[in-house]
């Protein structure tokens, strides 16, 4: 899941972008080059990856031991411990050396940016996502198994809503059942439950509420998580308690043909934003093209979004081993709304989904 090799290509890809060194703390760009899971904490935890040179790993000596049990320890790093009295922003700085430009990882503190900056002065900083982007978003054999796991956990927990949803029952009450039923499926964490009733279902990113739910209303269940090796889950699937609205079941087969179409659309060479009007010109030719109001899908691995966005003026040709979302949306402000969401790898020929529940409305 994380080989040895990643190190060495993260390496010859920060000399060619021509930056001096990767510094990557806690978060998903230091877990993907070196597998470390490390806590984000006030203390400096930080990858170090020149662009010539021995790479190594600045823990605070607290940390040393869970960094030497973590999968970086088959890197053949240097793990250099620093104590409580100790700068190790002007210790990693002198061992970098002379820098002009370093890659800082994207979801670094603010805190040790700022810190970075005042012990690498004369270094611009820039995104480490400018290196990364293009190793993450290709998918090696081993990432498209853990996600088609991912993916599979999580259909078993879709299957199992219907056991959770009813009228009478409210959305927090719903919710905290299907996060059991994801852990329960070997996910390490339930990383998001939307569960949105009626006129919440109009809203993409609704959480949960205490509104109870009522007959015949549509449910919009949004659900994922992560697995232990990091690799993440995401699936939508739209649900009614009881025989549903007309104008709601009219929408529905519409939005069930544009998340087809758009999933049908996949391929290699193919256009980022080409899958995005793939489902929003089936919606809009249908008259509901003002109630489709995000992207058709982010891309996800060890992070919930990550490249690719699969959104108008995204002109980046899709690959193989590129995975993403396919989720378009109808959101009838003020009455329900509907989501089909899986997730899909770009393949050497075309696609492979990897949520295989029911596309249909399931009645309740």
């Amino acid at each position: 899941m994380y080989p040895v090799s990643r190190l060495a290509a993260v390496q010859e890809a920060t000399a060619k972008a021509g930056l001096d060194a990767l510094l990557l703390t806690p978060g998903p760009d230091l877990r993907y080059v070196s597998g470390y899971d490390a806590k984000q904490l006030e203390r400096l935890t930080c990858l170090v990856v020149p662009a010539s040179g021995e790479a190594y790993m600045m823990v605070p000596r607290l940390e040393l031991p869970a960094a030497q049990a973590s999968p970086a320890s088959r890197l053949g790093l240097e793990f250099v411990a620093w104590d409580e009295t100790d700068d190790p922003y002007a210790i990693a700085a002198a061992r970098l050396g002379r820098a002009a430009k370093v890659g800082l990882a994207d979801r670094m503190w603010a805190m040790a940016s700022l810190r970075f900056r005042d012990a690498l002065p004369g270094a611009e900083q820039v995104l480490a996502g400018s290196v990364l982007r293009e190793l993450r978003m290709r998918k090696s054999p081993a990432e498209v198994a853990a996600l088609r796991e991912a993916g599979e956990a999580i259909d078993s927990v879709h299957r199992r809503v219907p056991e959770f949803l009813r009228a009478g029952r409210t959305e927090r009450e719903v919710a905290r059942d299907i996060a059991e039923a994801i852990l329960a499926s070997g996910h390490a964490a339930a990383d998001f439950v939307i569960v949105a009733s009626g006129p919440n279902g109009a809203s993409p990113h609704h959480d949960v509420s205490d509104r109870v739910i009522q007959a015949g209303e549509p449910v919009v269940v949004d659900i994922g998580g992560h697995l232990p090796n990091g690799y993440c889950s995401d699936s939508t699937r739209t649900y009614s308690v009881g025989e549903p609205p007309a104008e709601f079941t009219a929408y529905y087969e519409v939005l069930h043909r544009a998340q087809e179409a758009s999933c049908a659309a996949v391929r290699p060479g193919v256009s980022c934003e080409s899958i995005d009007a793939a489902a929003r010109d089936v919606i809009a030719e249908a008259g509901y093209g003002e109630y489709f109001i995000h992207r058709t899908g982010h891309g996800i691995g060890i992070e919930g979004h990550e490249d690719p966005y699969i959104v108008a003026g995204n002109g980046e040709p899709l690959e193989a081993g590129f995975a993403f979302s396919v989720e378009p949306g109808i959101y009838l402000a003020g009455r329900h709304g509907a989501r089909i969401e899986d997730i899909v790898v770009c393949t050497e020929d075309g696609v492979e989904r990897l949520n295989n529940t029911t596309r249909e409305l399931v009645v309740i």
